[in-house]
């Protein structure tokens, strides 16, 4: 067996020589010798393999403002890690290189870092957390549970940036080790989902559900805004009603400026006051804590007490400038902050 296979995780036998994979909501039942839509796991006689477990991708120091995570140890470094292919097919993905580059031409390439090399890299960069990121995490699970649990007992912690489109298997899973995750509700409308994104809104929402109500990893969430796609105040008025109603009104929301990107170009970047009218109605939906993303230098970069109002993390870009929470809570009023090693 090549060096570069690795048994999948959460796979199961399907008739006729099929592999069914149950790491995503797609449940792709794969025909030998076929790969699954990601195009990184492939039926080899009757067993499903990870073609991308030693193709790092990506492996470096970052904020772990940058996931988004503002409310999971602020003001750390997170190492994050990456490898080739995704499950959604977006028309405006920003790491279109690494996500679509198996789809568009069958590339698969990266590095053989083994999961003690990328553990010993985040302890020697001063990391206190590993992010799988900028392609779907999912995707890699491989990867992510072996460094994950390498990870977890050198002290480290676990964070994941996803499209929410694993299944609840993955979630329990990847729960034992991971601590974190953001999670893309791109749009609340499911035509903009299969037009933009080639996927479905509901297995989004029940992940989104699923996290915040049956386990212990910490949630944030974020949405794009794209100009005259899925900006309009009813669909922002019900996007950050469900946040609140399915998820609890302490997830932090991160409303993020466009620029356009990979297919998406016959558009202009999302104008601020978009971004402010998105704020200030999830603010109104009562949610505790709003971020504008994309907009170095803005206010709402910052968190405030959800009770007081006073400002309790300065934030500028990924920088941040002060952080007064005391013992997670306000030093003023001594409401509870809700996160993480806060």
């Amino acid at each position: 067996m090549e060096r570069n296979l690795k048994q999948a995780v959460l796979a199961e036998p399907a008739d006729g020589g099929k592999v069914r994979c149950k790491l995503c909501n797609w449940g792709c039942v794969i025909d030998d010798g076929k790969l699954g839509r990601c195009c990184v796991r492939q039926n080899i006689g009757g067993t499903l393999y990870s073609l991308n477990y030693d193709k790092v991708c990506a492996a470096n120091p970052d904020p772990i403002e940058k996931k988004p995570l503002f409310h999971f140890q602020p003001g750390t470094r997170s190492f994050s890690v990456a490898t080739m292919g995704c499950n959604f097919r977006c028309e405006f993905c920003q790491n279109w290189h690494i996500s679509q580059a198996t789809v568009e031409d069958g590339r698969i390439d990266g590095q053989a870092i083994s999961p003690q090399q990328i553990v010993e890299g985040a302890v020697r960069t001063g990391c206190k957390s590993i992010a799988y990121t900028y392609t779907e995490p999912t995707i890699f699970m491989e990867l992510c549970n072996d460094c994950g649990r390498l990870a977890k007992e050198r002290g480290l912690t676990n964070v994941f940036v996803s499209n929410g489109y694993m299944t609840r298997e993955a979630v329990d899973f990847a729960g034992e080790w991971l601590g974190g995750i953001n999670v893309d509700l791109k749009a609340f409308d499911e035509d903009y989902y299969k037009r933009l994104c080639k996927a479905r809104l509901q297995p989004v929402l029940d992940t989104i559900s699923y996290i915040a109500r049956q386990t212990n990893i910490w949630l944030e969430v974020t949405t794009l805004l794209v100009p005259g796609e899925n900006d309009s105040d009813d669909e922002l008025k019900q996007l950050t009603d469900f946040i609140v109603a399915e998820a609890g009104a302490d997830v932090p929301w991160h409303v993020s400026r466009f620029h356009p990107q990979y297919k998406y170009l016959d558009s202009v970047p999302t104008p601020v006051d978009s971004l402010e009218h998105a704020y200030r109605i999830g603010k109104a939906a009562g949610l505790h804590y709003v971020y504008m993303g994309n907009v170095p230098g803005a206010k709402s970069e910052s968190t405030f007490c959800h009770q007081c109002g006073t400002m309790l993390v300065d934030r500028m870009g990924y920088q941040i400038i002060a952080n007064n929470i005391k013992e997670g809570c306000c030093p003023d009023c001594g409401a509870k902050i809700a996160g993480f090693e806060m």
